[in-house]
């Protein structure tokens, strides 16, 4: 007859007390279990296994041939689930310290992120701190598939219900152009002046970002020509220089495509746009969370 697998840990670990105390009382003692309750566990088990484990008489208690067979599994099944125990300890604690901090775009910005860093640390000695690039494709830059902890973002966010945020710069955006642009002998522009231009775009995942950046709003519902995509800053300077389109650029960022070949200039009437620490709302209470979000503030407020 076929042993019945599903055998409970706690069966074994009573079965090991006893195995080990030859002695009800003192393995229930032991074990923090009434004596008849142990018992029963055990005589439970022999009829799982349909075999006497232990033999029960005057002299006391001692195990049969059965028992003796089985013993030496029982405790390195054991043994083995204590060091899975610990093992699964040592990751938990260690994801409790780390904190993953997403990003599209280094934030540069005045060495924002080396002063968020320190602050940081000298708050939480025993964090680690990593940080993940992520593709223009993703505008939460990890957050929405919990690959990161906090991410750097432009808003609007895609579902912006599940994320809460600290706002990090509000910047004016600029227009990058290739310098032999006609409209890049002007010293500024407004916003009608661009309108019909082909522009960059982010891509389609990007959602309401990418309608952000192609000004959808200062439209007023006239289409945009879209000259090509967009999901990294060198692919933006490679399209600026080739003359494929404009974009609007956020001012801390310009510095990033203001390359040989390409300059920037402000644009009259257009919102500024926001560089947010963003995370997911049901993480706000994690302390490493509400730290990083905390030495934020305190750089960016200074």
């Amino acid at each position: 007859m076929a042993m019945t697998t599903d055998v409970h840990l706690r069966d074994l670990r009573y079965f090991h007390a006893v195995a080990e105390e030859l002695h009800f009382t003192r393995a229930a003692e032991r074990l923090y279990v009434s004596q008849p309750a142990l018992s029963k566990q055990i005589r439970a088990l022999e009829r799982q296994l349909s075999v006497e484990l232990f033999r029960r008489d005057r002299h006391g208690v001692a195990l049969t041939g059965a028992g003796e067979a089985l013993l030496p599994h029982a405790r390195r099944v054991l043994e083995d689930w204590a060091a899975g125990a610990a093992a699964v300890e040592t990751a938990r604690s260690a994801q409790r310290s780390t904190l993953v901090v997403g990003m599209s775009t280094s934030p540069g910005r005045g060495g924002l992120l080396p002063a968020i860093r320190s602050r940081f640390t000298a708050a939480h000695p025993e964090a680690v701190l990593r940080v993940r690039q992520v593709s223009w494709e993703d505008p939460t830059a990890g957050l929405a598939d919990g690959d990161v902890d906090v991410a750097f973002v432009w808003l609007p966010l895609p579902d912006a219900g599940r994320y809460a945020w600290t706002v990090v710069a509000e910047e004016p955006r600029l227009v990058a152009l290739p310098d032999t642009h006609p409209l890049a002998g002007r010293a500024e522009l407004t916003f009608a002046d661009l309108s019909d231009e082909p522009f960059l775009a982010l891509p389609e995942s990007a959602g309401p970002l990418r309608d952000h950046w192609l000004a959808l709003d200062e439209r007023a519902g006239r289409p945009v020509r879209i000259g090509a995509e967009i999901a990294g800053t060198e692919e933006t300077y490679e399209a600026l220089v080739a003359g494929l389109g404009i974009c609007l650029v956020a001012e801390g960022n310009a510095p990033l495509i203001t390359l040989g070949g390409v300059v920037t200039r402000p644009v009259h009437g257009l919102t500024p746009t926001r560089y947010a620490l963003a995370w997911r709302t049901e993480d706000g209470r994690r302390p490493l969370v509400r730290g990083y979000a905390a030495a934020c503030r305190a750089v960016a407020g200074g």
